[in-house]
């Protein structure tokens, strides 16, 4: 039997469609194996948000290239964003890799392992680039296959990522996910309610639905917007079955009044948003083709709270973005500090080729500058973040048991005792951290909060 092992990196598309390969190869008889050293085929799965995301793979890649020396046969194959980007680089950096296959091409995997094993020689399967083509023939040309779900691929087997859209139409100037993952393209009510029927057959209790801007979903045949598809979902939630509903990522272009009615109406619909603002500054944000103001995406933070009181919102900032100016940094400062929010994902700026910001702007602002302001956006969202962390010591909070903390895991008697430290998520999405038992796990628990951290909160059940 044919061993594999899958790598990933990258944002929570990646971790599904590592999943949906991983359960695609168990179909096709494949076994799965937890150390790439002993696995007969290595994927490793990519990102090309930022460099260091790159520099992370090909340094992986590059302690592999006398690998067929202990493990004849062995096939390396590179999947994803970067496989889309930079087909023709991979081959030359790392000549023993043996197929490349983009996001859009994944569903092929199996077929061509099956090719490179039969002697065809190393196979390279990618999505059309919109450069010369039409709308239809980019679309057509990303074969996506999320149907194909399997218990034992999922991390967890009580939560699942289900995909509701695909591609990106925004082209913020920094970003090369248009590029990489196509046009936006919106799935089709039917298949996403099938999909989740057949996660909650095999234990599912929480679904997030995802998209590169899954606020902006319409259905392609009666434009229903995410509001009403979360209605739908929500008519499938029930005790002991389908119990969370969340959704990632949203713009603050699509933030719409009947979204936020939605998340507030819908009991089993998470208090939780997602939206990235990138700066605080409206020169940044132009630059940067955000489509949005500073003080639009203030009005959207303020509707969230008058109308979903109780929710939390996190956000993502870049800085050192071509020609951000000590002012510039200061309006971001700014804006994290009054937002309050429950985290922020804070990333230097890497200029990516193939980018609009490659083309038109200079990187011009020093590696240390932007190390500073880093440090300093960091610092203050940390400090935010154990500030609101402590308003929950005493409260109680309900608690979907997801599994073992970190530190259980790490211990032989996980799965045997009858005891464990165990976590999982509040409504909000804050992580708690809380002793139990096994017969917990899949279930919704009461704990009461008794001692806190910026990111973690610790307690017992009530």
């Amino acid at each position: 039997m044919q061993t594999f092992h899958i790598e990933t990196v990258g944002c929570q598309m990646n971790v599904l469609d590592s999943e949906l390969v991983m359960a695609t190869l168990l179909q096709e008889g494949f076994q799965y194996v937890d150390s790439p050293k002993k696995a007969d085929i290595l994927l490793f799965n990519t990102c090309s948000i930022r460099q260091h995301a790159e520099d992370k793979i090909y340094s992986a890649l590059g302690r592999l290239k006398h690998a067929r020396e202990s493990h004849p046969g062995k096939i390396i194959g590179v999947m994803g964003c970067m496989a889309q980007k930079d087909a023709g680089q991979i081959f030359r950096r790392a000549p023993h890799v043996e197929l490349v296959v983009g996001p859009g091409q994944i569903a092929r995997i199996p077929e061509l392992i099956r090719k490179i094993q039969a002697g065809e020689g190393p196979q390279l399967e990618l999505s059309l680039e919109r450069k010369g083509k039409s709308r239809r023939e980019v679309e057509s040309s990303f074969d996506f296959f999320d149907p194909h779900r399997e218990r034992a691929a999922r991390a967890n087997p009580y939560q699942a990522f289900v995909r509701v859209m695909f591609g990106c139409d925004q082209f913020c100037t920094y970003c090369i996910v248009p590029r990489v993952r196509g046009p936006e393209q919106s799935r089709a009510e039917g298949e996403i309610l099938a999909e989740i029927d057949q996660l909650v057959e095999q234990g599912c209790r929480e679904v997030t639905l995802i998209g590169q801007t899954v606020s902006k979903y319409r259905e392609p045949t009666t434009r229903m917007p995410l509001s009403g598809l979360l209605a739908k979902v929500h008519d499938r939630t029930s005790p002991g079955g389908l119990e969370r509903i969340r959704f990632v990522t949203s713009h603050p272009n699509s933030m719409t009044r009947d979204l936020l009615d939605a998340v507030r109406d819908l009991p089993r619909v998470m208090p939780f948003f997602h939206i990235p603002a990138q700066s605080g500054s409206n020169a940044v944000l132009k630059r940067m083709n955000r489509g949005y103001t500073v003080e639009k995406y203030r009005e959207v933070l303020a509707a969230i709270r008058e109308t979903v009181p109780e929710a939390s919102i996190t956000s993502d900032f870049i800085v050192g973005f071509c020609g951000e100016t000590e002012a510039d940094f200061e309006d971001t400062m700014r804006l994290v500090e009054e937002s309050r929010f429950k985290n922020s994902f804070i990333f230097k700026f890497s200029p990516r080729e193939g980018t609009k910001a490659w083309e038109l702007f200079e990187d011009d602002i020093p590696e240390e500058v932007k190390r500073r302001r880093n440090n300093e956006l960091l610092a203050l969202q940390n400090r935010i973040s154990e500030e609101d962390s402590a308003g929950f010591l005493g409260r109680k909070v309900e608690i979907l048991v997801e599994g073992a903390s970190k530190k259980e895991e790490s211990l032989p008697i996980y799965g045997e005792s009858t005891k464990l430290q165990l976590t999982g998520h509040t409504p909000c999405d804050r992580i708690v951290v809380f002793d139990g038992s096994p017969e917990m796990l899949g279930t919704i628990q009461t704990v009461t909060i008794e001692k806190t951290s910026p990111f973690t909160l610790f307690g017992k059940v009530a």
